[in-house]
């Protein structure tokens, strides 16, 4: 599969009263055509900030992308213009947010909103604009998509305008699409449908999908590849069979024993991962998850470990656990 994006050295800081606060540090990763790739963490991991990054949607100041670069079907985005981003915004790569109702806007119909994006990017007449949308609508599963494209956000409920969003996001069939936990407001039903739609659209259209979630539940069935983030840094990446069956780092186990499971006896308690995250206001200089690592070392307090190769499938983390002179841990 040919590669569409490719996230390299990703440097993201903001400038705060208190100094930097290096939000992303050193991210790697790549999206190929057709893949569903999933980014999960606790909140403040650096999720949401690489998606925005990738868009060009964080305010510049207090953001500054310190060095790296996110290269899109060939180009920089680090470098583009803010003229070159308009045009690949909506057309090229579309966003799903994680309150809808914040993201539309509560003073043009839902109609108006699709259609704004057709004509500009796709040069259509305001007929041929509205034909695409009442096609979109339909699509995405929205009844009676006559009446609906002339209501205004409000009077959509929680999961419909979910729903608006993808059709807005996908009106031009662009080649990523990225959900930046487009199910959180939403309830147990409603986020399955959600998240069945976006699987059913990808295999129709073959679009790529970034999926930022700090939910592992909603990735097994839906995502090719994990990407685990946490203090701004990716800790560890594979296959969601590597992932869910094999975990290599200590943080991806504390998130999947802190999960719900039905396979765990009646009555079995969760286990939380104690302790808080980094304050990336003064990060770390070892080991992210050093203070919170049931098997952190002194090497883990003084050294950063690096991402290496841990299995046969491309798996990864960034853990001293597989130096060779570390102990054995039973995962």
């Amino acid at each position: 599969m040919d590669t569409i994006l490719r996230v390299n050295d990703l440097h993201v800081s903001f400038r705060a009263r208190g100094g930097e606060v290096q939000a992303v540090r050193g991210v790697n990763f790549e999206v190929k055509k057709g893949e569903a790739v999933a980014i999960v963490g606790e909140s403040g991991s650096g999720k949401s900030v690489t998606a925005q990054s990738i868009m060009r949607l964080l305010p510049s100041p207090p953001s500054f992308v310190k060095q790296g670069s996110i290269e899109f079907m060939g180009r920089n985005l680090v470098d583009a213009t803010e003229a070159e981003m308009e045009a690949i915004r909506g057309k090229e790569i579309g966003m799903i947010f994680q309150d809808p109702m914040t993201s539309l806007n509560p003073t043009m119909t839902i109609g108006h909103q699709i259609t704004e994006g057709l004509i500009k990017h796709q040069g259509m007449n305001r007929s041929e604009a509205r034909e695409r949308a009442l096609e979109l609508l339909r699509l995405v599963g929205i009844p009676n998509p006559e009446a609906r494209f002339g209501q205004y956000p409000h009077n959509f409920s929680g999961g419909m305008r979910q729903r608006a969003m993808i059709a807005i996001a996908l009106s031009c069939n662009p080649a990523l699409l990225i959900a930046d936990e487009p199910t959180t407001a939403l309830d147990v039903t409603i986020q399955a449908q959600i998240m069945q739609l976006m699987k059913d659209l990808q295999q129709k259209f073959g679009t790529s999908i970034i999926l930022i979630t700090h939910d592992l539940g909603v990735v097994a069935d839906m995502c090719d590849k994990v990407i685990v983030m946490y203090g701004g840094q990716v800790v560890e990446t594979g296959t969601k069979w590597d992932i869910f069956a094999k975990p290599q780092h200590p943080y991806t186990r504390g998130l999947l024993r802190s999960m719900p499971r039905l396979d765990l006896p009646k009555g079995e308690p969760l286990v939380p991962i104690d302790g808080t995250p980094p304050d990336l206001l003064a990060p770390p200089v070892g080991c992210a998850f050093c203070a919170r690592c049931e098997h952190a070392m002194e090497v883990c307090l003084n050294h950063d470990p690096e991402l290496v190769p841990v299995g046969e499938n491309g798996q990864t983390a960034k853990c001293w656990l597989h130096h060779p002179l570390a102990k054995e841990v039973q995962a």
